[in-house]
């Protein structure tokens, strides 16, 4: 594929920039489109994304609708049939703005002003249509052969709420035809798994904004699996001699100066809020707290390892386009730990750490995942206690837990927190971005800044180092992320509800009624559907729940005393006693089988 760069010149396109040329082609291509049906649009951006193209337009006071984004893809395709051919050329500044004056692009003409006094300011014209762009770009506009036009959102100009809110408008572009395809095919798989939307089908949660943007609520039948997902963590923990702790969900804005927090992360915060004179914050981690709780009393070599964990509700502010239900938002729930220990115990304790994360994954079947060794930006000192020492010497010493351990891991720059480097376990989901679900931190810098100590065995007074850990990440994170993985259809220890009663008929109701008792009574999740409605609009019914298990009940099963159990995964009927069903499901459970 031949391409026009900014000065005039054409060439091959290198095959690894063959798919962000034809994006950014792409998008030429649909603002020419726009400029036909709406001649009055103003244009700003519009560059090539990861996937797509997208274009921020001024429409004055139109709104466009699912037509118009349909008229938007027709226009892009004649022009495209048109075989428009793409030229360059090269302004001085003064003309250039003359230039966009005269077409009254007023957002370019802002862009030029933005640009250094040495900028070559080039612009690429197909048609009618002329475009302030450095390039490059195809030849000819046939060359976007597959592109669909996905939707439209908001977007400030220059990404400030204090500008005027511009039409986004979104497409996709690959190489060929086939590749689109792949790609449209994963969108509505993607849509199938969505959290959001098997959430309100199952009654898991809801949001609502009169609460408040990325609050969401749990709903009984959520509220079960998060606090399953609590209890089996908890357990875990408890066995490798974590002790559980509650702290509060705010903390003075002092605490937080004395962590870092206040000057390293405090644009990721809520505002502060004043009470009886003092300042207060909610609380966006909980390792401040925890701080404390170390430095409650005095503390011996022999009292550590320490490891408090807690179960903690943070609030962080997170802008609103970057909200998605439970995955994230303002309010979550930490499987947090803090595990304080002296330098010699560090690889130690960061071995049983990565072995609980991967103990955790084998139960919940998670194999698709790569370890990260994620480290310091040293250029950037506003993000990052400023310490190079201490940097030096946490990152080595992970760097050779985590090689002694024999963990594969990549190393990725910037992506430390503040206060150190961390062993991040990212995943990679049935359908979307790969995102970090566990993670472990060394910090040998808030044990000093909160002046924590312990005596050793000489006498002398030491500082610990301590070690940052989630392993669920957030209980809510980690639950969107099992909803997705099995498209809401959990496991049976954890499922919201496992058994479902389906009479056939009222003859068989009060023998309906009794295996209910039992079952309820044994203290499984259990429900009855007592209606008079026919059995298969019963059973529609309870697959529509995603219930592991329907117990379908008829004269045959009361006569008998039985059970006809219809399995959700498989969809076969199996009859039997119902001890022997309470000692399936009973194994089942207790294996947590998947």
């Amino acid at each position: 594929m031949k391409i026009i760069y900014n000065d005039g010149h054409v060439a091959e396109c290198p095959a690894e920039e063959e798919q962000h040329v034809i994006r950014h082609s792409a998008a030429h291509i649909m603002a020419q489109a726009i400029q036909r049906l709406f001649p009055e649009a103003d244009f700003a951006y519009g560059p090539a994304t990861e996937r797509g193209f997208y274009y921020d337009v001024d429409l004055g006071e139109k709104k466009l609708t699912d037509e118009d984004l349909e008229n938007i893809e027709k226009e892009m395709k004649k022009i495209i049939k048109e075989n428009l051919p793409f030229k360059s050329f090269i302004l001085p500044r003064a003309e250039a703005v003359k230039l966009m004056q005269e077409r009254h692009e007023k957002y370019k003409e802002e862009h030029i002003g933005d640009l250094p006094e040495d900028a070559v300011i080039s612009f690429f014209q197909q048609g009618d249509y002329i475009d302030m762009c450095v390039g490059p770009h195809v030849t000819y506009t046939k060359a976007v052969k597959a592109f669909k036009i996905t939707g439209q959102s908001g977007a400030y100009w220059k990404n400030d709420a204090k500008n005027k809110m511009l039409t986004r408008i979104n497409g996709v572009a690959f190489r060929t035809q086939e590749e689109l395809d792949n790609y449209l095919k994963e969108v509505e798989e993607a849509k199938a798994r969505d959290h959001r939307k098997i959430g309100k089908e199952m009654s898991l949660f809801m949001t609502d904004d009169l609460i408040g943007k990325g609050l969401p609520m749990f709903l009984p039948n959520g509220y079960t699996v998060w606090q399953e997902l609590e209890n089996y963590i908890k357990a875990k923990e408890r066995k490798l001699g974590y002790l559980h702790v509650m702290t509060p969900c705010v903390g003075t804005v002092a605490l937080y100066e004395t962590s870092g927090h206040w000057a390293h992360y405090r644009k990721n915060m809520f505002p502060a809020m004043e009470v009886e004179g003092e300042n207060f914050v909610l609380r966006p981690m909980n390792c401040p707290h925890h701080m404390m709780i170390y430095a409650n009393k005095p503390r011996s070599y022999k009292d550590l390892p320490l490891r408090i964990g807690e179960i903690a509700h943070d609030f962080r502010f997170e802008s609103s386009g970057t909200l998605k239900g439970i995955e994230r938002g303002r309010h979550f729930c930490q499987n947090d730990a803090h595990l304080f220990v002296t330098p010699d115990q560090i690889e130690d304790e960061v071995s049983k750490v990565v072995d609980l994360i991967f103990d955790v994954y084998k139960d919940f079947g998670i194999e698709n995942y790569r370890c990260v060794l994620s480290l310091r930006d040293p250029a950037d000192t506003e993000k990052y206690h400023p310490d190079d020492e201490m940097w030096n010497t946490a990152e080595d010493a992970l760097r050779k837990v985590l090689t002694d351990l024999k963990i594969d891991f990549t190393e990725e720059i910037g992506e430390a927190a503040f206060y150190g480097p961390k062993l991040d376990v990212n995943v990679k989901p049935a359908v979307g971005a790969e995102y970090t679900l566990s993670t472990c931190q060394l910090d040998f810098c808030l044990p000093a800044k909160f002046d924590l100590k312990y005596t050793d065995k000489d006498g002398q007074e030491r500082t610990p180092v301590v070690l940052h850990r989630a392993i669920l990440g957030s209980l809510d994170r980690f639950m969107a992320y099992i909803i997705e993985e099995t498209k809401g259809k959990f496991p049976l220890w954890l499922a919201p509800l496992q058994v479902k009663v389906l009479p056939v008929s009222e003859k068989t109701l009060d023998y309906a009624r009794g295996v209910y008792n039992v079952l309820e009574d044994k203290g499984f999740r259990v429900s009855l559907d007592e209606r008079d409605e026919k059995i298969g609009y019963k059973i529609r019914e309870a697959q529509l729940d995603r219930v592991k298990y329907m117990l379908v009940l008829g004269a045959k099963e009361a006569e008998e005393n039985t059970v006809s159990v219809r399995n959700r995964d498989t969809g076969a009927t199996e009859t039997m006693s119902l001890d022997d069903f309470i000692s399936k499901i009973t194994e089942e459970i207790n294996t947590k089988a998947r």
